[in-house]
């Protein structure tokens, strides 16, 4: 069984240069011609996450996990293609790698629609 989240975003062009050029994810399959409504099929480390800027397919705003090793070096890679953290003292998980008390390592990414992807190290 495979359990595979779909990832609202409003514009499959930008969504799809986000996830692939800063992110690491690779286009499996696409429906779009990168016009919208569109759908996309990314994978990462045979993972499968799809996008989408459909109007019934899922909502702005959720949160998907994404479990990695090698955190802190993805991270600085990440800021290395442009990825850009928001300064904010209220989020210090979306700044950098954190130790956290469930004993996981983390870092928050935002996409340009306001989902977030929580990249997770056991």
């Amino acid at each position: 069984m495979a359990i595979i989240p779909t990832v609202k975003c409003s514009a499959i062009a930008r969504s799809i240069a986000f996830y692939t050029e800063v992110l690491d994810f690779e286009v499996r399959r696409e429906w779009s011609d990168k016009t919208d409504p569109g759908f996309a099929w990314l994978i990462r480390a045979g993972d499968v996450l799809h996008l989408s800027s459909h109007s019934g397919d899922g909502v702005f705003g959720q949160a998907v996990v994404v479990e990695v090793t090698g955190i802190d070096a993805l991270f600085e890679t990440f800021l290395s293609r442009g990825l850009k953290t928001p300064a904010s003292p209220d989020s210090p998980v979306h700044e950098g790698p954190l130790d956290q008390s469930w004993g996981t390592r983390e870092f928050y990414v935002d996409d340009p629609d306001g989902n977030t992807l929580r990249f997770t190290q056991r």
